[in-house]
């Protein structure tokens, strides 16, 4: 397994739709999977596309972590899931803003809508279907994800460009306001 070098905003591979996966359960993809877990660990983020990694295979990974889950309300955090050649379906018009950052655009945060509940389905490299209902956090790393099989970065969702900003940036504004909550 290796370490993979993360491609950022401007690099053709993230401007164009990821190829179609013809054999979910090649070697090639487990071993593409395996790099993309370890690379994800070793960054400490929720998610990851194969066109992060300079691959333009429509291939994601992520996971919910236990305190996204509770924060959610969830039953339980969601472990690592790789899904190859996956598919999303809206459930229902409803959309929600949340704040999102990208490991293709380092350092920046910003609040992009999403919707609120999907339907999901792939294959996993193990060559089991999925098909999954999620909402919250869920429904928003797996929809962040597969928009980078399409060519999106979450910027290109925002419909307030004022709400993007450096994260150091935006922290600090987040602290203020509770700050201001508590007074």
């Amino acid at each position: 397994m290796a370490i993979l070098k993360i491609a950022r905003m401007g690099h053709p591979v993230l401007r164009r739709r990821a190829d179609e996966v013809p054999d979910p359960t090649a070697p090639a993809i487990r071993a593409l999977v395996a790099d993309m877990v370890e690379t994800l660990r070793d960054i400490n983020g929720s998610g990851l596309a194969a066109p992060q990694v300079h691959i333009p295979l429509r291939v994601v990974i992520f996971h919910v972590p236990a305190h996204r889950a509770q924060a959610d309300s969830l039953p339980r955090p969601e472990g690592m899931t790789a899904l190859v050649n996956p598919v999303i379906e809206p459930l229902g018009d409803e959309r929600e803003d949340g704040w999102e950052g990208c490991l293709s655009v380092p350092g920046m945060m910003g609040s992009v809508p999403r919707f609120r509940r999907i339907r999901y389905t792939g294959m996993t490299p193990e060559g089991a279907r999925v098909e999954r209902e999620a909402d919250g956090f869920h429904a928003r790393v797996v929809q962040h994800e597969c928009d980078h099989l399409d060519g999106i970065l979450y910027p290109q969702r925002m419909t307030d460009l004022s709400l993007l900003g450096f994260v150091e940036e935006m922290q600090k504004r987040f602290a203020e306001a509770a700050h201001a909550d508590r007074d």
